[in-house]
């Protein structure tokens, strides 16, 4: 790990810069989904989004309510919500590109 970099804030970004896990915050700031509603949405294996949920629920990102036989994800909208208007804001306001430089276009 780099000097100065604490393992509370690696690990928070860290769970963020993966791209099916942020892909399944984002599905899930939409509504409440099971593993296989997340799979079918992202075009993914179930195995494969499962494996991403778990970190995912450790970092209190998502929570997981049983319904019947199956678990429901929902997102921590107090922290992912706050975070996701906080990128769009900047991007609004401090991208002289209207925030394509957040989607790799400069």
């Amino acid at each position: 790990m780099k000097k100065g970099l604490t393992p509370i804030c690696h690990r928070f970004f860290t769970n963020l810069s993966n791209p099916t896990r942020l892909a399944t915050l984002e599905q899930l700031m939409n509504k409440p989904m099971s593993v296989n509603e997340l799979a079918e949405a992202l075009g993914q294996e179930q195995s494969m989004i499962s494996h991403n949920l778990k970190p995912l629920l450790q970092c209190n990102f998502i929570s997981s309510e049983k319904e019947g036989k199956k678990r429901i994800y929902s997102v921590n909208h107090e922290t992912i919500g706050a975070l996701f208007k906080t990128v769009e804001n900047h991007a609004q306001k401090f991208c002289p590109t209207g925030g394509k430089c957040l989607k790799g276009e400069n």
